[in-house]
């Protein structure tokens, strides 16, 4: 008897260390404001149809937020934070300074949420919802979030500038990117898949569309076209990531990539001559594979390290602490 005793203690105590381990996303649920706010989705929802229907281009803009937010200690909120006395936080950091954009549209969507349960959805959740509803939008799969982050009460400038791989990585820094959060080779290609929509800057492009002969040559006149070779002239400049279907979610990207027309030099990279090579090609095949794998990496991403239980809070203004 007490060998059985002893067994269940030990069996007790393994189990309560395995709850602790996997706390963070086990606290995370897709039912997590069923009954704080039902009207949750439905709000969120209307707000990005909203703003969508005024720019097309603002789904792939909140889409990369979220990116951007989780890739930075996690998906916590923290580049939604404004510049205090006490921290320099992310918006003006390199991948982020004049790139990354629809801070008021997160700012009409929480104003909204906020009206219909104040005082209990982060933004940290918010974001995770948004960028789902922008893919949903603009024709891409559709997945079930899952909820309970809070959010974060800092940023760091130093934390986006070391952890958000910029357009100009190879292969292997972004296996290594991806890696350093959790996610596999299989995950960052399908979520790269995200650049089938949006646009991208020609400071960003530039380089490669010049210097790189891995491209395809009409393709290369053609973002030529609006974008100087002198450093400094037309460095905003838009072109789509996508030439046929810029706010459109699907699998040209890949199809692109395969045709040698990727439009930024990470962009291309996937598809080089490089262990993701046959990736891209069933990606580009079969938009069925893609949409799956696409979203299994996306509830992936949204559960790097978020903050539950009391860690963090809910902010009542998505730019400040409370």
């Amino acid at each position: 008897m007490a060998s059985f005793s002893s067994s269940l203690k030990a069996f007790v105590a393994l189990a309560f260390l395995m709850l602790f381990i996997g706390s963070s996303s086990a606290q995370l649920s897709p039912t997590f404001y069923s009954k704080s706010c039902p009207n949750l989705f439905t709000t969120v929802k209307s707000a990005v149809q909203s703003a969508i229907s005024k720019e097309a281009r603002m789904g792939a803009s909140l889409l990369r937020l979220f990116f951007h937010d989780c890739f930075v200690n996690g998906c916590d909120g923290s580049i939604l934070l404004d510049d205090t006395s006490s921290f320099i936080g992310e918006k003006r950091a390199a991948p982020n300074f004049n790139s990354v954009r629809g801070f008021d549209v997160i700012d009409n969507i929480k104003s909204a949420v906020e009206k219909a349960c104040p005082g209990v959805v982060s933004c940290a959740d918010v974001l995770a919802v948004t960028a789902r509803d922008s893919v949903v939008i603009l024709g891409g799969p559709n997945w079930n979030v899952k909820l309970g982050r809070r959010d974060a009460r800092t940023a760091s400038q130093g934390a986006a500038n070391s952890s958000i791989p910029p357009p100009t990585s190879s292969l292997s820094a972004l296996i290594s990117s991806f890696s350093a959060v959790g996610l596999s080779t299989k995950d960052m290609v399908a979520l790269s898949g995200s650049h089938t929509i949006g646009q991208a800057r020609c400071t960003n492009f530039r380089a490669r569309v010049y210097n790189e002969t891995n491209i395809d040559s009409s393709f290369a006149q053609t973002r030529q076209g609006n974008c100087p070779r002198t450093v400094g002239s037309g460095d905003n400049n838009l072109a789509p990531l996508d030439l046929q279907t810029p706010t459109k979610f699907e699998n040209n990207y890949y199809k692109n990539l395969v045709n040698r027309r990727g439009l930024l030099h990470s962009d291309q990279q996937l598809f080089n001559g490089g262990s993701t090579d046959s990736l891209v090609q069933t990606y580009s095949n079969n938009p069925g594979t893609f949409n799956s794998d696409f979203v299994a990496a996306m509830i992936k991403m949204g559960d790097i390290s978020p903050l539950t239980g009391s860690n963090g809070e809910i902010r009542k203004n998505c730019r400040k602490t409370n």
